[in-house]
């Protein structure tokens, strides 16, 4: 029986995890699902963006193995498109792990997330205390771990956990909506840009600057980049200066 439901929407690949009778936790059927599923858009080159849902409450509860998500969260991280994790309802331990795995995290009004292992006796074991120090600050990741506090969207929000709350109704239509701009940009720019961020944070600004550069000539020798500047050139040109040019 599959666990991962998958479709895409114009230029995005939507994966929805479908295990409502375990609160979509995360098997290793899932994760294998999951990550055979991204190895198939990784090599599509109409799929420019990549958005991992969960269901109508839940986003994902845990991990029942950690080795095969920690695998799975390397592969969703790794991933030349942009991943989006669309968090509804409760992503907690292994769930909040995979959200950390993608590039940017979109959560529902109602979503509460957390890192809880400790309260159990053990520590995060999906690379959560090493990614979530990386993005929120290793003073209030290791407050969240430690304490295994669970945190509401907004405050999700207001510590960079998440990028933006939308409303509970239509959520995941509006999170279609939101990577929108993301997903009718350039495939080569965006994974060439995803890939200056990602691994840039991982070396010495001077080596992330070179990255940075050579990233830069490889997309502007492209012949679609030169057609296509060209053409917002000419376009550029013929607009009034009061007026803007829409890319």
């Amino acid at each position: 029986m599959a666990t991962v439901s998958a479709e895409t929407r114009g230029a995005v690949g939507l994966a929805r995890l479908d295990r409502p009778e375990a609160r979509n936790a995360l098997s290793p059927e899932l994760m294998e699902e999951l990550a055979t599923l991204c190895e198939r858009w990784d090599e599509d080159p109409g799929v420019r963006c990549i958005v991992i849902a969960g269901g109508d409450d839940w986003f994902a509860a845990g991990a029942d193995i950690k080795a095969m998500a920690t695998r799975t969260f390397a592969l969703i991280e790794s991933m030349p498109q942009p991943v989006v994790a669309a968090i509804n309802g409760q992503a907690w331990g292994g769930g909040c792990e995979l959200s950390l795995a993608c590039t940017l995290r979109v959560a529902a009004a109602s979503a509460h997330l957390g890192q809880p292992e400790v309260a159990v006796g053990i520590i995060p074991g999906g690379g959560g205390t090493q990614r979530l120090p990386r993005l929120i600050g290793a003073g209030r990741a290791a407050q969240l771990i430690l304490s295994a506090r669970i945190i509401d969207a907004e405050e999700a929000e207001r510590i960079g956990l998440v990028e933006a709350v939308l409303p509970d109704d239509g959520f995941l239509d509006a999170v279609l909506e939101w990577v929108a701009p993301i997903a009718t940009k350039p495939r080569a720019a965006i994974v060439a840009a995803k890939r200056a961020v990602i691994e840039g944070l991982r070396l010495p600004l001077d080596d992330g600057l070179r990255l940075e550069g050579q990233l830069f000539i490889e997309c502007q020798v492209r012949p679609d980049t030169v057609a296509l500047q060209e053409r917002v050139a000419d376009a550029e040109r013929a607009t009034p200066a009061d007026q803007r040019v829409d890319l």
